[in-house]
C-alpha cells in the first residue's frame, strides 16, 4: 500500500485566516478545487484550518453574509483531522470514512501543510480499487463535509 506522501496533491494552494471569503472562493474556482487550507502565515505554513465551497454555501450564502467583507477565519473549520506523508494510505482513507471526509490535509511534525489527500487523488493514484470504492460509500453518507 502506498503512503499519503505518494498520493497526496502536494503544495496546495493555502489562503491566510485574515483572507476574505470571497477570495477563498475565487481561488476554488480559478483552481478547480472544493477547499483550501488555511495557514497562519506565508512563511511557518502552519495550519489551522481549512475552508470548503460546503463552509462557503452554508455559512455565506445560506446566512446572507458579504463574502467581500467575511474573513475566512470565521467561516473556516478549524478542528481537523489531519494525516502525516508517512502514514499507510489506508490509515488516511479509514480516517476520511470515518469522520465522512473528502479531503484530508498532510502536516509535518511542526504541524506544517505538505500537500491533502481528496477522494479523486484516492481514486487516480491509490490504485487500491476494492476500498477506495468502499472509502467512497462511507464518506458519502448523508451528513459528510
Amino acid at each position: 500500500m502506498k503512503t499519503c506522501g505518494e498520493v497526496m496533491t502536494k503544495n496546495p494552494v493555502c489562503c491566510l485566516p485574515e483572507d476574505t471569503a470571497a477570495k477563498a472562493a475565487q481561488r476554488m474556482k480559478q483552481k478547480h478545487i472544493g477547499s483550501i487550507p488555511v495557514i497562519q502565515s506565508e512563511q511557518t505554513r502552519q495550519l489551522v484550518g481549512i475552508v470548503t465551497d460546503r463552509d462557503l454555501a452554508l455559512k455565506i450564502v445560506a446566512e446572507g453574509r458579504d463574502a467581500k467583507s467575511t474573513k475566512v477565519a470565521a467561516v473556516m473549520t478549524r478542528r481537523m483531522v489531519t494525516s502525516r506523508a508517512e502514514d499507510d494510505l489506508q490509515k488516511a482513507m479509514d480516517a476520511m470514512s470515518k469522520h465522512q471526509l473528502r479531503r484530508l490535509p498532510v502536516v509535518d511534525k511542526d504541524n506544517q501543510i505538505l500537500g491533502i489527500i481528496a477522494q479523486a487523488d484516492v481514486a487516480t493514484r491509490g490504485r487500491e480499487l476494492e476500498m477506495t470504492g468502499a472509502m467512497l460509500k462511507e464518506i458519502s453518507k448523508s451528513g459528510g463535509t
